[in-house]
């Protein structure tokens, strides 16, 4: 297991968690890849997009704003893939990422039916992302839990607790 951190949560990745992270930080790491080297139509339809949803965003231009984008999606990935990143830390970089496309996917025009929430053929590949909203919430529930809580705190009672017993026997 991981080393503890501060307020009794362990700061390696639990095995249960690698499976969803490893695959969902794969599926990212392609993502931003990809970005840092888009060509100039895809660059302006992410950015037009991007505009659309978050108008601060215009004074960039539209392939300076692929190559962040990109950074970011790889600086997300590089959080879920890395064994030394807590679970709610990953978790939270994944939620805020994935909140930021669904709000996009939910105010850009022609995305949505009219119920405003099921997919058109056109919003798919962006609904497609609320199970990274899934995924983040699922890391950050599961790592501060209380029950989670417990289990690193029993842990370590037990290693105090066999050190104790180790230093008793050696003197």
């Amino acid at each position: 297991m991981g080393t503890t951190a501060h307020a009794g949560y362990d700061s390696g990745m639990k095995l249960s968690h690698a499976p969803t992270r490893l695959a969902t930080g794969a599926f990212i790491l392609n993502s931003g890849v990809g970005k840092l080297g888009a060509d100039d139509d895809t660059a302006k339809g992410l950015y037009g997009m991007a505009t659309g949803t978050y108008p601060f965003l215009t004074p960039i231009e539209p392939r300076t704003f692929a190559k962040l984008l990109g950074s970011g999606e790889i600086t997300v990935a590089a959080l879920l893939l890395s064994p030394f990143v807590p679970a709610w830390a990953a978790g939270a970089a994944l939620t805020t990422f994935s909140g930021a496309l669904l709000r996009m996917y939910h105010e850009t025009p022609g995305l949505t039916m009219e119920d405003g929430i099921r997919p058109t053929k056109q919003g798919t590949p962006l609904a497609k992302d609320v199970w990274m909203l899934g995924v983040g919430l699922s890391l950050i529930i599961d790592d501060l839990s209380p029950r989670h809580r417990r289990r690193g705190r029993s842990r370590q009672a037990r290693a105090a607790r066999a050190r104790y017993a180790k230093a008793l026997v050696a003197r």
